[in-house]
């Protein structure tokens, strides 16, 4: 078997995937938006695409697969799940309509679908970038959220409780959105901010299959730490969730639901939602699994022998994976949080880390003399602590503790100015 996987980089989630392949003796056709000019720079033959135009990236894959056919595609990030599901509707594979991808990754159209489906939602209404931010507060009620509408990751999320907050966080995330990385997205997305009520309640995620429309949740995280604003940094996922048997049914139901109104259809799915008093919010449904290295949480069958990746390429070549279960133990995982902006010098205190009683491995994804920010503009972590535990509790403290004995040096970032 054969599976396009679509990704926005070369890095360390597709490491994942090329490890369940070769497990499953699949073969991985990959393509992304990665730097031209290096000479294939993971050794993975990855056909060069841009996300910012399908019709050029679909002749480059269908030429690389000339060979032979595709029995699959995978995306693995928001940007690539459009050109994902034009490329599966181009080769008659099972993937979701393109214009229901399009939707997932653009909270705007994502709430208008969720409000018409009649899920609950938030107040909400999208104003041009270049909008007078006092205008835009005066027709906000609060508190407000203020986000941009295609970023992921909590990025450029920020919480205003009057209207002069407001104004503070439109201009943030302007200058956010006017960064050189985020232009050469050439999204249009990226052209509007989104504001919406702010939505009380503790927060959850929940990863899932859509087969053939038919949604399948394979495990619902908890998010213990508070995430009140004013920035939405998560940290800590724990696994088996401790929402009761009414409140995960409620969740899940909510999900199935705001997949269905997006028109999602086939394919790996994130969610995020809020519970509340008076019901289950859904926050987003992304087209695609959970980003990072978080997925390595995941583990399916009785000794946890099964990654995410596997179930997913499973699912892609076509086989049924409904009897797949998570593992018994609990799980957590720690995405360590940038505390402070500089340049990344090194870490002390990893295995120390390493050594906390359930802990299974910590992972540094941050390199030397990288410039580091934290949220709203940050866009990734440090690294990932991990613990499998017999109890929820359990590995939530294992990576906490782990959290403890990492030390980092981070140097001041040095400001330049013109003379």
């Amino acid at each position: 078997m054969r599976v396009l996987l679509l990704s926005t980089t070369t890095g360390y989630q597709l490491r994942s995937f090329g490890e369940a392949a070769r497990k499953l003796g699949v073969e991985l056709m990959f393509a992304t938006d990665c730097c031209h000019t290096l000479d294939d720079p993971w050794q993975d033959g990855a056909v060069p695409v841009r996300f910012d135009d399908d019709e050029s990236s679909i002749r480059a894959i269908r030429a690389a697969a000339a060979d032979r056919p595709l029995d699959g595609v995978v995306a693995v990030g928001d940007r690539p799940v459009v050109l994902a599901a034009r490329v599966a509707e181009m080769l008659g594979l099972p993937g979701n309509p393109p214009d229901a991808a399009a939707a997932s990754a653009n909270k705007r159209l994502a709430r208008e679908r969720f409000a018409s489906a009649g899920l609950m939602t938030p107040w909400h209404f999208a104003v041009p970038v270049d909008a007078d931010p006092r205008q835009v507060a005066n027709r906000a009620a609060y508190p407000a959220i203020v986000k941009p509408i295609g970023l992921s990751g909590s990025r450029g999320v920020i919480r205003a409780d009057s209207s002069e907050e407001l104004v503070r966080a439109f201009e943030r995330v302007r200058a956010l959105l006017a960064r050189p990385d985020i232009r050469a997205r050439r999204l249009e997305a990226d052209r509007d901010i989104l504001v919406e009520g702010y939505i009380e309640g503790r927060e959850y995620a929940v990863e899932g299959l859509l087969t053939a429309g038919e949604f399948r949740a394979l495990a619902i995280f908890d998010k213990p730490d508070p995430l009140d604003g004013p920035f939405f940094e998560e940290t800590v996922y724990v696994t088996p969730s401790a929402l009761s048997r009414a409140d995960a049914h409620a969740v899940i139901g909510e999900v199935a639901k705001a997949a269905r109104a997006l028109g999602l259809r086939h394919g790996p799915i994130h969610a995020e939602c809020r519970l509340t008093s008076g019901g289950v919010f859904v926050l987003e449904v992304a087209a695609r699994p959970v980003g990072g290295l978080c997925s390595y949480v995941l583990r399916f069958g009785v000794s946890g022998e099964i990654s995410l990746e596997e179930v997913l390429l499973r699912h892609a070549c076509g086989d049924a994976v409904s009897g797949v279960e998570r593992e018994p133990d609990a799980a957590a995982v720690m995405m360590v949080p940038i505390p402070k902006r500089g340049i990344f010098k090194q870490v002390h205190g990893v295995q120390e880390a390493r050594a906390v009683k359930y802990v299974e491995d910590v992972r540094m994804t941050v390199k030397a003399d990288q410039l580091l920010e934290p949220l709203p503009e940050a866009a990734g972590y440090l690294g990932f602590i991990f613990a499998r535990a017999p109890r929820p509790g359990d590995a939530e403290a294992a990576v906490r503790e782990a959290h403890g004995r990492l030390r980092f040096a981070i140097d001041p970032a040095i400001a330049l100015t013109r003379a």
